[in-house]
């Protein structure tokens, strides 16, 4: 029998997998694109760490999730966490200069595993959901666990930037490796009853039946092109140590504390809709939600002072944390339990590889554009998808949550 808590100690333990691996994940990052501008100083250099992971993810996530469906849930979530640790203590080598060779070959090398492993995150905690939590407690948990995801947010890119500052790169790729075991412990610590597989079937035609469930449903598909096309243009985050370095004239204690900026409001957001969801109008929340970022991410290209821009950025994160939630409630409603994780990987795709191709268009646009004015074009794109998205998808712009229960 399912637990009628949302803080059952099985959910309380997928959210420590969760809050763990991502501060690991947020930690690599920020140090990573630390390490990147400190040898290249270009911002296309930093653009092209979202590429390098990209390319993996996106060819690994259709298999993670029928992986994922087909034979467990919670191993090759294991799996993915451990090699993020090996992963870390690589790039560790590489700041200490035990690696020979070029250093920014090797981090955009060590990028491309990490890909692979993130490619497992999103299908496992996916699956793992919905076995742990009653439907009715969906909407609710969704804003628990955007509160968890948006809390490694906050202190990963903080802590990141700090730790850079207090016992450098080295320090601080050995500290992330330690939050992935941690991650590994509590996944291992994870006791539920596994449910039947999905039907075994070919790999492609099992990867077939989720892609055509996805484009059969105007409401997920219509939520996951809203938010990858506005993080596409409106990656901001790719870009900011060329803004700390070069706008605002920070250490990377500054770059931590803007890392976080978004996070802190989406973490306030998400506590907020676990307490009171968005029942009604859920598809206008949407399109408003998305709206606000883009607004947000115009001002911040504006911002000349330092806490200004971090305003802007905490906002954003607000109006992101709404998105979040309220995708993720879709998601889980009208997704099948057998489909659960394809359906998850397809959603990451959209979702998680948009952040990398963002970063990458941002270096890219920044390149050709400037700095600031390649983030102003991102701001103005986004509202543009949102306006589109409001035109195209119908069903979506008038859901209400109701609907799908």
């Amino acid at each position: 029998m399912q637990p009628s808590s949302i803080l059952n100690s099985a959910f309380i333990k997928l959210l420590c997998f969760r809050v763990l691996i991502v501060l690991a994940y947020q930690i690599i990052a920020i140090v990573v694109g630390w390490h990147i501008y400190e040898l290249t100083h270009d911002p296309l250099a930093l653009g092209l760490i979202g590429l390098a992971e990209v390319i993996p993810y996106f060819s690994c996530a259709l298999f993670a999730g029928y992986l994922v469906d087909h034979y467990s849930r919670r191993w090759f979530g294991i799996f993915a966490c451990l090699l993020m640790s090996i992963i870390a203590l690589c790039l560790q080598s590489i700041a200490n200069n035990t690696i020979s060779g070029d250093p920014s070959v090797w981090i955009y090398t060590l990028i491309a595993f990490t890909g692979m492993a993130r490619a497992f995150f999103g299908p496992s905690y996916s699956a793992l959901f919905a076995l742990v939590l009653p439907r009715d407690l969906y909407s609710k948990a969704a804003g628990m666990g955007s509160s968890v995801f948006q809390l490694g947010l906050v202190t990963g890119p903080a802590l990141g930037g700090f730790l850079v500052a207090w016992c450098g790169k080295s320090g601080a790729y050995s500290i992330a490796a330690v939050l992935c075991l941690a991650a590994t412990v509590a996944l291992l610590a994870l006791r539920i009853p596994q449910p039947p597989s999905a039907e075994r079937s070919s790999l492609f035609t099992s990867i077939g039946e989720g892609l055509r469930f996805v484009f059969s449903q105007q409401i997920i598909l219509g939520a996951q092109c809203l938010d990858m096309f506005a993080v596409l243009f409106g990656g901001a985050v790719a870009m900011l140590p060329a803004f700390i370095h070069d706008i605002f004239h920070y250490g990377p204690e500054g770059l931590g504390i803007l890392r976080a900026a978004p996070a802190v409001g989406a973490v306030l957001t998400g506590l907020m809709l676990a307490r009171h969801p968005l029942n009604l109008h859920a598809g206008r929340w949407l399109l408003a939600a998305v709206a606000g970022f883009g607004l947000c991410i115009i001002g911040f290209a504006l911002s000349s002072n330092f806490w200004l821009a971090a305003l802007f950025l905490m906002i954003s994160g607000s109006c992101d944390g709404v998105s979040v939630v309220m995708r993720t409630t879709i998601m889980q409603l009208i997704t099948p339990d057998n489909l659960r994780g394809r359906v998850a990987a397809i959603n990451g795709i959209f979702i998680g590889s948009s952040n990398e191709l963002g970063a990458f268009e941002s270096g890219l646009a920044a390149s050709l554009l400037g700095l600031v004015p390649s983030v102003l074009f991102g701001g103005v794109m986004t509202l543009l998808v949102v306006g589109a998205t409001a035109k195209l998808a119908p069903k979506l712009r008038r859901l209400e949550l109701s609907q799908l229960e």
